[in-house]
């Protein structure tokens, strides 16, 4: 039975690629990875925020520390479907991620209702102090994509992955409610992160580097934040 990782410490790099850089990197570098264990997923978000969008106005402004709350599945869940809540934390370029896994119910009726679940652990406790320090946070945006993942066959930990058909929605804010929304980019582009404990070997710096694959800023909910703002200018509010 496959284990769920609830606990994560990693560099996340993010780079723009087009499907032509795509296909010539996996040339490149396909041999030394293999499909990771969820290798094809179509993931679902609901992030988090507060009424005035303290959470994402913050980290679009590059602090040094920053951190967000979602709740995710990679199906669109029944009652008694698996979904994970997440407390995304970002230090100086380390992202440390939390997260426990509960049935869909539960976790709308911790997250949306306010109700206490039945789970004692560390993780937990730091979710209650997130949720109390913020105070009246609502579901602020779905943000759904599709994403292909690879480990790698050499070094442990390095795992990279590409998300295609990202889109965002500002309102019907549960999991439940369905997969739709606006693109946000277009159909030539692929995001590519790359999650690794410690540096990136030299096989794989130096393909980017051939293949002029940059290095880029991309926050999902960070761009669909400012679609919204552009969208219905500066005064927008959460939908419950």
């Amino acid at each position: 039975m496959l284990i769920n990782q609830e606990v994560f410490e990693r560099y996340e790099k993010k780079y723009m690629l087009d499907k032509k850089q795509y296909s010539a990197l996996m040339r490149a570098i396909g041999d030394r990875f293999m499909p990771d264990r969820y290798a094809r997923t179509s993931i679902n978000n609901i992030y988090f925020d507060t009424e005035d969008y303290r959470l994402i106005r913050q980290s679009l402004e590059k602090p040094v520390y920053k951190e967000k709350l979602r709740l995710r599945s990679y199906s669109l869940p029944g009652p008694e479907s698996e979904v994970f809540i997440e407390l995304k934390k970002k230090y100086r370029g380390i992202v440390y991620k939390r997260r426990i896994d509960l049935s869909y119910k539960e976790a709308y009726d911790y997250l949306y209702r306010g109700r206490e679940i039945a789970v004692d652990s560390q993780i937990k406790n730091e979710l209650d102090y997130f949720m109390y320090f913020y105070g009246g946070l609502k579901p602020a945006m779905y943000i759904g994509y599709d994403r292909t993942a690879i480990d790698s066959r050499e070094d442990d930990g390095l795992r990279i992955t590409f998300d295609t058909n990202i889109i965002w929605r500002s309102d019907m804010t549960a999991l439940s409610d369905g997969r739709f929304g606006e693109r946000l980019m277009d159909d030539d582009h692929i995001l590519m992160e790359i999650k690794i404990p410690h540096a990136l070997p030299y096989y794989l710096c130096r393909a980017l580097d051939e293949l002029e694959i940059r290095q880029c800023s991309f926050s999902k909910y960070g761009m669909a934040y400012t679609e919204l703002i552009n969208k219905k200018g500066k005064e927008v509010f959460c939908c419950a």
